[in-house]
């Protein structure tokens, strides 16, 4: 008798066990389903190419998760802003923010530190795994390094067939900059691109031209303008505007101008003298960070990309850089050609963009040099770009640097 007693209280609390088990694995499928609040603080709206980039994964993000995911916006948020900003999403109940600017990421961790219970993205940030790491705060960027580069071919063969064409003198193939700050993602990315162009046409220099604003349209194109002036017959571009590009189309009827963007295809404002765009592609680290917080795991467990602690980052191999509408009105016979098989060596890792005969200089520091024969592994430890060297010799910076 106390046999089977002892066998039916077994069995009884089996079953219980079993019940809340399927409960357990059943809320767990539900929650994992549920629906969560999305914050986004942007620079700028969709006026900017540069925010409306980001604007356009969200709504791919939102196309994803239909309602299972409900966005928050801050736009036209300046610097001195942002920390107001992300605490208005917080207090919305946001479980996830994503700030969009280099700018925003000390106030980003900041609020991290205040809100460990919510998870902060900071797009092109480079202080996730510097002290204090927090659990809670990640950054991510696409290597744009290597659009930089494939633009950069695009831009050489247009110079070279301007050269076998007679429109361009042989010897002095000169390529303009608008360049928004002398900081390593800018000047990464201004080396990429003459890399990439030099690819095709070995003699060809640049001259850089700063506005020290991420987003002015007047001095865009007033810098552009200044760089066709200087005898640039192709103007590339990190800067957050169209100025650039309407420089060069309004006076390609009289002389040789070409215009390669950034963030968004230029052909509406520049139809026949915009040549190709690069851009991040957000979209893989948005719905990978929603699906993690879904889930309550960690973000860089649901990532494809090079993880970095809590970094992420990725280029061509999982469509987190991008090229952007290739003028074929424009652009030189085989360009397209060239463009994928560049983008086919990036997905194999063969091509290495910051390797040659060259030599750089730090703009802020002399006595700090680097030797490229041996080459430079960038976004080898960071989605960031940190390759902060001026080309000696074939690069020159003109006006004014802060």
């Amino acid at each position: 008798m106390r046999r089977n007693t002892v066998i039916g209280i077994i069995v009884a609390v089996l079953m219980v066990i079993g019940s809340f088990a399927a409960h357990w694995v059943h809320e767990k499928t539900d929650d994992s389903d549920r629906t969560i609040k999305v914050g986004f603080i942007y620079e700028g709206d969709e006026s900017a190419p540069y925010t409306f980039s980001f604007i356009r994964s969200q709504y791919a993000l939102e196309s994803h998760f239909g309602d299972k995911v409900l966005v928050v916006t801050r736009s036209n948020v300046r610097e001195e802003l942002a920390e107001e900003a992300l605490r208005s999403l917080v207090d919305e109940g946001c479980e996830l923010v994503f700030a969009t600017s280099y700018g925003y990421g000390e106030a980003t961790k900041k609020l991290a530190q205040e809100y460990p219970e919510v998870q902060f993205c900071a797009a092109t940030c480079d202080n996730a795994n510097t002290a204090p790491v927090l659990d809670n705060y990640h950054t991510f960027m696409g290597e744009i390094y290597q659009g930089r580069y494939v633009s950069g071919i695009v831009a050489g063969m247009k110079l070279k067939e301007m050269i076998d064409d007679g429109q361009l003198d042989a010897s002095r193939p000169v390529v303009g900059y608008v360049a928004a700050f002398p900081i390593a993602e800018v000047i990464s990315g201004y080396t990429a691109f003459l890399l990439g162009v030099r690819s095709v046409v070995p003699n060809a220099t640049m001259i850089v031209r700063y506005t020290n604003n991420w987003s002015s349209y007047m001095l865009e194109k007033a810098c552009a303008e200044q760089l066709l002036d200087d005898g640039c017959v192709i103007i590339s571009q990190h800067s957050d505007t169209v100025g650039p590009a309407v420089a060069c189309e309004n006076v390609s009827s009289v002389r040789p101008a070409y215009s390669v963007g950034y963030n968004q295809s230029m052909l509406d404002v520049a139809p026949t003298t915009a040549l190709v765009s690069t851009r991040v592609n957000w979209t893989p680290y948005l719905i990978a960070a929603v699906e993690a917080v879904q889930k309550h795991d960690r973000i860089e467990q649901h990532v494809k990309a090079h993880i970095h602690g809590n970094d992420a980052g990725a280029g061509f191999d999982r469509d987190w850089v991008q090229i952007v509408e290739i003028n074929d009105h424009a652009v030189a016979d085989g360009t397209q050609e060239a463009v994928a098989e560049a983008i086919e060596r990036f997905d194999r890792g063969e091509l290495r963009v910051f390797e040659g005969p060259y030599t750089g200089t730090d703009p802020t520091n002399p006595t700090d040099t680097v030797d490229l024969s041996r080459g430079y592994p960038e976004n080898e430890s960071s989605s960031a770009p940190t390759f902060h060297y001026v080309l000696d010799d074939i690069v020159t910076v003109e006006g004014e640097q802060s």
